[in-house]
């Protein structure tokens, strides 16, 4: 399957890209080298790519504008970021332009490989077969594992595709990329209970640090144009003043908890 699978890597650091060159195609994928982002655009423009590793420091164009412009333009391949900024503002910004993964500098080459074998099989996962979309109770006891996500979930007319990477709300389609479906998915899993964006930074974008970044307020903003019909009155996915979020897919407004989870000064975002 591999030898079908072509990744563009984009790369100023010749030493570097060649060697990533080198060791994708000793591992069975097919490779090519962009040395800045505008080339990568125009590869990507005129080619089939099923991954791309791109950079973050760039001649020209940062790898930020380059994922942000991909995504603008509904292009939704996996992008894992290099970047030797490793500061979590500035992963959660990569993941904000619509990167899929990060990887920091100096890295191994196993963890890379590593890394890019999981955001296939993450694709692959995403467009599995699933049989079947049970009805799912708006609110759960305690969460469900990923794995009993079904492929499609539905609520409110509308439905989060996991398969295509969509979500489809009455009056329009709108295409997900790998990190928003992550994000989805676990709202899912999660529905009805409050979840702070401790645990947000911790299970999907697996930051183990505490941040002041608003990048997670930038993806809910975003999730709340594609999910309610005005945003700024949202009905399904609520903010938790000083807390985090909870997902409500019927729209049924839920009891405060008595003791809902705190957060640390430094994590807190309002």
């Amino acid at each position: 399957m591999k030898e079908e699978v072509k990744i563009l890597v984009v790369e100023d650091e010749v030493h570097l890209a060649q060697g990533l060159l080198y060791n994708l195609r000793a591992e069975g994928y097919s490779a090519e080298i962009a040395g800045d982002g505008e080339s990568a655009l125009k590869i990507l423009a005129s080619s089939r790519i099923d991954a791309m590793i791109l950079d973050v420091m760039l001649p020209g164009r940062d790898g930020f504008s380059i994922a942000a412009e991909l995504r603008s333009q509904q292009n939704y391949l996996p992008i894992l970021i290099l970047t030797a900024r490793s500061r979590p503002e500035d992963i959660l910004r990569g993941f904000d332009a619509g990167a899929d993964d990060y990887l920091a500098k100096p890295f191994d080459l196993a963890v890379l490989l590593a890394r890019l074998n999981g955001l296939l099989r993450r694709m692959s996962w995403h467009g599995a077969p699933a049989g079947g979309t049970p009805a799912l109770p708006a609110v759960q006891d305690k969460p469900l594992s990923v794995a009993d996500v079904p492929a499609r979930f539905l609520f409110a007319g509308r439905t989060i595709d996991f398969e295509a990477l969509e979500l489809r709300a009455p009056s329009k389609t709108v295409h997900l990329t790998l990190m928003e479906c992550d994000l989805l998915r676990y709202l899912v899993c999660n529905r009805g209970r409050i979840v702070s964006r401790k645990d947000l930074l911790e299970h999907v974008w697996h930051v183990h640090e505490s941040t002041d970044t608003r990048a997670i307020d930038n993806f809910m903003v975003r999730l709340r144009r594609y999910l309610e019909d005005n945003a700024s009155s949202p009905v399904f996915l609520e903010t938790i003043r000083g807390v985090g979020y909870r997902f409500v897919p019927l729209g049924e407004p839920q009891p405060e908890t008595e003791d809902p989870p705190q957060e640390s000064q430094s994590t807190r975002l309002e």
